[in-house]
């Protein structure tokens, strides 16, 4: 199954179907937040982050947009964090 593919039984499950359906760069555009916020914050920070994009996506805001500014947000957190392990 794919992602893709599981997304469309998750919306038919919350019966969503009123919302376009996930296309793969969806699909991508979270994962790769998610792997950001994981990897430059911490592992729970994913699941977490992608769920508040969700929301703001929700209300309104433009998921590339907001994904790309939480992604910027996610990875400043893991430079600074860098930054205190060096000094």
């Amino acid at each position: 199954m794919t992602l893709v593919e599981w997304s469309e039984l998750v919306r038919a499950e919350l019966d969503l179907t009123g919302t376009d359906p996930l296309r793969q760069t969806d699909v991508d555009r979270v994962l790769d937040l998610a792997r950001d916020a994981a990897h430059s914050v911490a592992r729970p920070a994913a699941p977490l982050t992608t769920y508040l994009l969700g929301v703001a996506v929700g209300q309104g805001a433009d998921p590339e947009a907001a994904a790309a500014a939480l992604s910027r947000l996610a990875l400043a957190q893991g430079e600074e964090q860098g930054e205190e392990r060096e000094n």
